[in-house]
């Protein structure tokens, strides 16, 4: 029978965040490609109870299941939130407008948290389904509330304003951003201001005529600001170097404020900020004060160095006028004294008058000092005449984003910046990947088939039970993070594991969804695990705390985090004596989730260290009981790695963590696995000489031949990863399938090998490790190990791979 008498508590809509299931609903939501009855089956065998369906869903295969059916289940959703914000009646502050919402809400979460307990948004929630995951946040535990609220089609105010139910509201601006969706701005503006139809004030700027106008017809209190004759009249606004002051008359009284920003949409933003601070009647002098401390919102535009010494602005997230200008704004702050270029793509949101649009595209990027322009789509190549008329400088106009890739050579840009802004349609991530592309004739080959074949191997050892992590870290053993995480993931992988935040952040733009597990959390990129959803190996209380105070002051809770215990490896860990702090500060801290405690064995591939390898999982056992025995929800346990699964298998556990074996390397040398070779590292022969018996080779004169031989050079030096240690004899490689030595030192680019009797000629190709050439066999000249080996493997060298 089902249970009629569970307790909801949290609303679950991606079946990949499950943490409560017995405490879960999950709403069966219908994407364009994927309907989500289809993780029914699994969420019920995870112990979710509790589900909301399509009427035609077949419920006979979960009889002890709580069913509620609705063949929109977002509606379900969108309702229970709105009940349950009418439990509460403390102040809700409703924010929407065209750009800069998320930058108001934590801006007046920095500003006002001090005196009131906060409920916001988890970062940009504010869509159909974001909005009532984030009002369902709300608790006997806050007294003020901040959400979002995003629309781009009429009518969808209407059920935000249900949920959210703002008192306060903030409008703060109506540009072009999500436009199509909209006959005009009017109507637009007339949509977004329904959010406000029950408010006590609205907060917006008057010295809009559209808006004014909306506002006033509106009915509702207005406190607005503006230049004109408004409820906070601006009287001047003087910029700086880096701090902006704003000067004001409010009530008939002169006010003040001082940012430390200077550009025109963080002007406006703070101005918002400031409304709702005098409306909620915090002290002038307070407001001073709390408004020169307010600290950048990350944004979307990302810097990276590029090819010939160019810097990089992917800016492809939106294309609108308003965050054009912001990009605009930052490529010219970034520049310095380089010459800055701009490759836009059609602005294909704006519902505008075209011509007039881009007609103030054209003004802005004269304005901001671009020295080169090239416009990509059919309407900027139709307008190329009203940019030829304006901007003297070097323009160019293309269809299509292919188009630029074929017309364009990357040595046409060197030194400067490049901004590149593009609607996501054009696709910007290929012309972002040819200023990022290395050209090297030295090559890594990757076999993801080969590595494919060597996962199965694994999976034939370990038991149906238990997950695998893979180990991707250091740029997957110097294979390739993205293609290797690609593959894995298309397998099945349950968790991926990356040294650092970074390395994570990357694999999620490549569209990884695996769990991701980072060994190694740094504060500062406490904001990138969040916004990434990267899970940190927590390891001391230092960053246990840290953390733990991160998610306080975002409003986050239950974000999933991994124990790391110290069981005798003495590198990273929580000491044994500390298990009963640590489980007293895990039970007070809810924003926390333990998804796994672990160890790391010390020597699990020794015979000798047998009884210290037991040791470490006795340890781990007590540890992983006595935290365990304070949470209420399942938790994962692991100590294996790739030796520990077969010569220790009932430590296998929950899961086990898989690293260079994926990559074809038995370093135990005592399984039955069949593994085949990964990577192959291989460059060619930039040229032969015929050098005279007694001659020397190289720097310091280290190479000496005793007789007339051929001598050639190698496209491949320790700056791409072959260590010096192999040279002058110590080291080989392989060309034509005979290895030759290496003779004198090698060079930072170049290695020389002594060819005397092979037949080869310049541009063959040259094996440093592969299949006629084991990387075990370079870690042994090295007296290293392969992991140094791989991992050496500079960045520079180009990876390709292959799936046969």
């Amino acid at each position: 029978m089902p249970q009629c008498d569970q307790f909801i508590e949290h609303l679950l809509t991606d079946s990949r965040k499950l943490v409560f299931p017995k405490t879960s609903l999950f709403f069966a939501l219908a994407t364009v490609r994927k309907n989500g009855c289809v993780f029914v089956d699994e969420l019920y065998h995870k112990g979710v109870k509790n589900f909301v369906v399509p009427s035609e869903f077949h419920t006979g295969n979960y009889p002890d299941a709580n069913f509620i059916f609705d063949d929109h289940p977002v509606n379900s959703l969108q309702q229970l939130a709105a009940y349950h914000r009418g439990s509460f009646s403390y102040p809700v502050i409703g924010i929407t407008g065209s750009n800069g919402k998320t930058v108001v809400k934590e801006w007046l979460y920095q500003l006002l948290h001090t005196d009131y307990n906060i409920v916001r948004s988890p970062k940009s929630y504010n869509s159909q389904i974001g909005v009532p995951l984030s009002v369902w946040q709300m608790s006997d535990h806050n007294n003020i509330a901040i959400f979002e609220a995003g629309i781009s089609l009429p009518n969808e105010m209407d059920q935000l304003q249900k949920i959210i139910s703002p008192n306060i509201g903030i409008l703060t601006n109506i540009g072009e951003a999500h436009s199509a969706g909209f006959a005009d701005k009017k109507q637009k503006a007339t949509e977004k201001f329904r959010l406000f139809s029950n408010a006590s004030v609205v907060v917006c700027n008057a010295d809009n005529a559209l808006v004014e106008s909306i506002a006033n017809d509106s009915g509702v209190p207005l406190f607005s600001w503006g230049k004109r004759s408004c409820t906070l009249q601006v009287i001047k606004i003087d910029k700086s170097a880096s701090n902006t002051t704003i000067c004001a008359e409010h009530q008939n009284n002169p006010v003040e404020i001082t940012i430390p920003f200077t550009d025109d949409a963080s002007v406006e933003n703070a101005i918002s900020c400031w409304c709702v601070l005098l409306y909620l009647q915090v002290d002038n002098k307070t407001i001073s004060e709390r408004m020169l401390r307010l600290t950048s919102v990350e944004m979307r535009l990302q810097l990276k160095k590029g090819i010939n010494n160019c810097l990089i602005i992917n800016d492809s997230y939106s294309n609108d006028l308003s965050s054009l200008n912001i990009a605009l704004d930052f490529l010219q702050q970034q520049s310095g004294n380089q010459s800055t270029t701009v490759i836009l793509s059609d602005i294909a949101e704006a519902a505008d008058d075209k011509n007039e649009l881009y007609k103030k595209v054209a003004e802005s990027i004269l304005h901001h000092g671009v020295k080169k322009f090239i416009g990509i789509g059919p309407q900027l190549k139709k307008h190329q005449h009203t940019f030829r008329n304006l901007f003297k400088n070097e323009c160019h106009f293309l269809n299509a984003t292919h188009d630029f890739k074929n017309h364009f050579s990357l040595t046409h840009f060197k030194e400067e910046v490049i901004l590149l802004k593009g609607a996501r349609a054009f696709a910007f991530e290929e012309i972002d990947l040819l200023f990022a592309q290395k050209i090297h004739q030295t090559v890594l080959e990757v076999n993801l088939t080969a590595m494919v074949h060597n996962l199965k191997e694994y999976q034939r050892f370990i038991k149906p039970s238990t997950k695998i992590m893979a180990m991707v870290k250091a740029f997957s053993y110097g294979s390739g993070s993205a293609e290797v995480a690609n593959v894995l993931q298309y397998h099945h992988i349950d968790y991926l594991a990356v040294a650092y935040a970074d390395e994570g952040v990357e694999l999620r733009k490549a569209g990884i969804h695996t769990p991701i597990l980072v060994l190694n959390p740094e504060e500062v990129t406490f904001g990138l695990l969040v916004e990434y959803n990267l899970e940190p190996e927590l390891y001391s209380f230092s960053i246990l705390q840290s953390f733990a105070a991160y998610l306080g002051l975002q409003a986050i809770n239950q974000f999933p985090v991994h124990i790391k215990m110290d069981t005798g490896m003495h590198r990273l860990g929580f000491e044994m004596n500390v298990v009963g702090e640590l489980m007293n500060f895990l039970a007070k801290n809810k924003c926390l989730v333990v998804k796994s405690i672990f160890t790391h064995l010390a020597a699990s591939d020794d015979p000798q260290h047998d009884a210290f390898t037991f040791q470490q999982a006795a340890r781990l056992n007590d540890a992983y009981n006595s935290i365990c025995s304070i949470l209420d929800y399942p938790v994962l346990k692991h100590i294996s790695n790739s030796s520990a699964i077969f010569r220790h298998p009932e430590l296998q556990y929950d899961m086990v963590r898989l690293g260079i074996g994926l990559y074809g390397i038995d370093n135990i040398g005592e399984t039955k696995l069949l593994l085949q070779k990964v990577a192959a590292l291989k460059s060619t022969v930039a040229q032969l000489r015929k050098v005279a018996a007694l001659e020397t080779i190289g720097y310091n004169r280290k190479g000496v031949v005793n007789e007339d031989s051929l001598i050639a050079t190698v496209r491949i030096g320790y700056a791409d990863g072959f260590s010096r240690k192999l040279g002058n004899g110590v080291g080989n490689m392989s060309i034509k399938g005979k290895f030759a030595p290496v003779i004198g030192n090698v060079c930072m680019d170049m290695t020389m090998l002594d060819v005397t009797g092979i037949d080869v000629k310049e541009g063959d190709e040259v094996e440093i490790f592969g299949l006629n050439l084991p990387v075990q066999q370079l870690a042994n000249w090295c007296n290293t190990i392969p992991y140094e080996i791989l991992t050496g493997i500079s960045q520079r060298v180009k990876r390709v791979y292959y799936n046969e």
